[in-house]
């Protein structure tokens, strides 16, 4: 496949102004007189220019631009970089289209263990990140972090594309996850369909009160979908649908670190930024730009072989008075991480699935005789 067809280089301003020693930009391989080798690439940045799902802002790259002059400031982090800027993907003659080549360049590099990293676009254009998983032949965890569901029955394209990622056939998704939904912005009844179909929910307020219960959640996602107005407006004032509540841009970099360092995800979307709606200082740039550094810099502390028969893991079984009479869990001696197994009739489609990341408190839970509700829930899905 030649990718070079389907994007449009970075402007000479990015890539040949002077960069402070050791900054981001000299660490990776970028799109200007000429498009990068992928050999050996291990992240993929694509830019997005298409705004069409959000009514009526302009189309263009200059977004996506403006958080790269923040991200290309910064300085490198550890590891070895293998990263690749593949320039602004073209837009199609319709935001359809437009999903149609991010799931083709999508499913293109996460076949060759590339993982893409969506910058900019309307937050509808996550269905294309999301359809690049369908010729895989596994079942996905898709994690949607964002301030409202959307899932209306009508409006623009990015307040009815949630829907569209459950609803699609065929279905290869195995749980949706929806974190920092605003309670006074989302519809009751949206939060009990999920409830209805064993699909995990966290409002702001629950997350920030165990932050650290949220990482098991993102550890479980093969794709992340992150609407950007999640981030309260005094953080990040330019993005689409900003609000006054919301996360902090330091929490959202806490996220971000967690999505990096989970070694399921292979995709990864930050959405609903247009420069146009900035301040003059375009501190969201910065934001989303750092949101960037700390996801990439959580990759390369990746640390989990998920081979859970090695010696990298130590096994714990907890025995219950109740069915099921034994629960089993895993520790990481590398990373201290939790999983726990839940047993299914056969295997499938479902892969691994059948070992689901947990926190210690679920461990906790199980010494207490009680069966943890992340195994519950993850229970009544399989099969």
């Amino acid at each position: 496949m030649d990718l070079k067809i389907f994007f449009e280089p970075l402007p000479e301003r990015l890539y040949q102004k002077e960069k402070s020693h050791n900054s981001f930009f000299d660490g990776i391989h970028c799109h200007g007189e000429q498009f990068p080798d992928l050999q050996g690439i291990q992240l993929a940045i694509i830019g997005l220019e298409d705004f069409r799902g959000a009514g009526e802002l302009a189309n263009g790259p200059e977004s996506t631009y403006a958080i790269r002059e923040k991200l290309f400031r910064l300085k490198k982090g550890q590891g070895q970089y293998k990263i690749a800027d593949l320039g602004t993907l073209k837009s199609g003659e319709t935001t359809k289209e437009t999903c149609q080549l991010m799931r083709s360049i999508g499913e293109f590099l996460i076949n060759q263990e590339i993982l893409p990293l969506f910058i900019g676009g309307s937050h509808d254009l996550d269905l294309g990140q999301f359809l690049a998983f369908e010729k895989m032949r596994k079942m996905v965890s898709v994690l949607t972090v964002d301030a409202k569901m959307d899932m209306e029955d009508e409006g623009r394209p990015d307040q009815i594309h949630s829907s569209q990622i459950v609803l699609h056939q065929p279905n290869f998704l195995f749980n949706y996850c929806h974190l920092a939904y605003q309670s006074f912005l989302t519809d009751s009844d949206l939060v009990a369909t999920l409830e209805k179909l064993y699909f995990d929910h966290v409002r702001l307020g629950k997350l920030r009160d165990n932050f650290k219960e949220v990482e098991p959640l993102i550890r479980n996602a093969d794709m992340l979908s992150f609407d950007l107005c999640a981030i309260k407006s005094t953080d990040a004032p330019g993005t689409i649908d900003c609000q006054p509540f919301g996360m902090t841009s330091e929490e959202a970099c806490q996220i971000s670190w967690f999505a990096g360092t989970n070694e399921k995800l292979s995709s990864i979307g930050f959405y609903g930024y247009h420069e146009c709606l900035d301040d003059s200082r375009y501190t969201t740039a910065s934001v989303v730009a750092t949101m960037v550094w700390y996801f990439i810099e959580g990759f390369y502390h990746r640390k989990d072989s998920l081979s859970f028969k090695s010696s990298d893991y130590t096994k714990y079984t907890v025995s219950l008075d109740s069915t099921p009479s034994v629960l089993h869990f895993y520790k990481s001696n590398l990373s201290g991480k939790w999983w726990m197994e839940v047993p299914v009739s056969g295997m499938g489609k479902f892969g691994d699935q059948t070992i689901i990341p947990c926190s210690y408190e679920d461990y906790q839970t199980a010494q207490r005789g009680e069966i943890p509700e992340r195994w519950v829930n993850a229970q009544l899905k399989l099969p």
